[in-house]
């Protein structure tokens, strides 16, 4: 996929930046960037934005309490539920294939309703 972006000439790959503002009256027309090796803004007229975040899981300080995978996802038994009773997992750390924000709302509502449960069960 980043060779294919990098070849499309409609596409500006702007590294090492991070957004700091965006403006337009009812559509995206201009970004506000900022380098931060140099801490210099810098405007960037767009009519589009694909922001990454990166694909690594950031479940790095769990590492050695709850149970991880090759990739380093959060293992869960499907329901959320990790290796440790009462510690529920949900969202982007647990999930490979969608990362989505409505993945993550959804599994962690299922989360919040198996916490609940949990504590009421173990006052």
């Amino acid at each position: 996929m980043l060779e294919r972006v990098k070849a499309n000439p409609k596409i500006t790959i702007k590294t090492p930046y991070t957004l700091e503002d965006s403006s337009g009256d009812k559509t995206l027309e201009q970004l506000k960037l900022k380098n931060v090796k140099t801490g210099a803004i810098e405007p960037l007229s767009a009519a589009g934005l694909f922001l990454a975040i990166g694909h690594e899981p950031n479940t790095g300080l769990f590492k050695g309490i709850l149970n991880l995978d090759d990739v380093g996802y959060l293992k869960t038994d499907g329901n959320t539920r990790t290796n440790i009773e009462g510690v529920f997992a949900a969202g982007d750390c647990v999930d490979h294939t969608y990362r989505q924000a409505i993945t993550a709302a959804g599994q962690g509502c299922m989360a919040a309703i198996q916490a609940e449960r949990w504590l009421a069960e173990h006052p």
